[in-house]
């Protein structure tokens, strides 16, 4: 049969079903002074993704390329339980955009109201550097939960960043790219919410059985 290969990504992490367990053991039971969040960041590029589109009958849509091409990034933090997106942007991906959400997640999310602040990301390298370390040494209420490595489904954002692609980046016709920004940042404004589902990866028998075992030997260290 001919047709087109798909792309996937790795899915190996030795430590995987152990990661995942972890995962849903701490976000399962919060109550209403905690909060899980899972956040990544997006590349915004000048240079239009092509892709499927409505178009009239018998007819094509041609994407006039701006030239070279010129790329902002957009870090978020997505809130499973209400659907809504925290974001920020800059003109580059690095610990420093990290830190920016980090900061805005602390205002949006008092200590006031919320004793304990849950941020699941992957294993990128800007979300392990020792200026995040220290933020979150200073901001104790502060934890950081790592996902497997080459597991993208297993982080509801990804759904929400694929519809910014389909609503915002595939086939855009803008010709500069704080316009495009722009156009991104308002679709997280006026859309919404993204109350996506955790994947069926944390439901496994495996990834299941990992959980009791955690929450047992929780048990058994608070009963000591």
């Amino acid at each position: 049969m001919w047709q087109r290969a798909q792309g996937g990504a790795r899915d190996d992490d030795p430590q995987r079903i152990e990661k995942l367990a972890r995962i849903r053991h701490t976000l399962e039971p919060l109550g209403k002074r905690a909060v899980g969040l899972f956040a990544d960041e997006l590349d915004i590029h000048l240079l239009p993704k092509v892709g499927y589109q409505w178009m009239p009958k018998s007819a094509t849509v041609k994407l006039v390329t701006p030239g070279q091409n010129q790329k902002h990034y957009l870090a978020g933090a997505l809130d499973p339980k209400t659907g809504r997106i925290v974001h920020c942007t800059s003109p580059r991906k690095t610990n420093v955009l990290f830190r920016a959400l980090l900061d805005s997640l602390e205002w949006r999310y008092p200590k006031a109201k919320f004793a304990r602040v849950y941020v699941v990301v992957d294993n990128y390298g800007i979300h392990k550097a020792q200026a995040v370390e220290q933020w979150l040494a200073a901001h104790p209420r502060f934890e950081v939960l790592f996902l497997p490595t080459y597991c993208p489904k297993a982080n509801p954002i990804e759904r929400a960043f694929g519809d910014v692609h389909d609503k915002c980046t595939r086939n855009h016709q803008r010709k500069r790219l704080e316009d495009l920004v722009w156009d991104v940042e308002q679709h997280f404004s006026t859309n919404g919410p993204w109350k996506y589902k955790l994947s069926q990866l944390y439901y496994t028998p495996q990834v299941t059985a990992a959980v009791e075992r955690i929450t047992k030997e929780q048990q058994l260290q608070e009963a000591a």
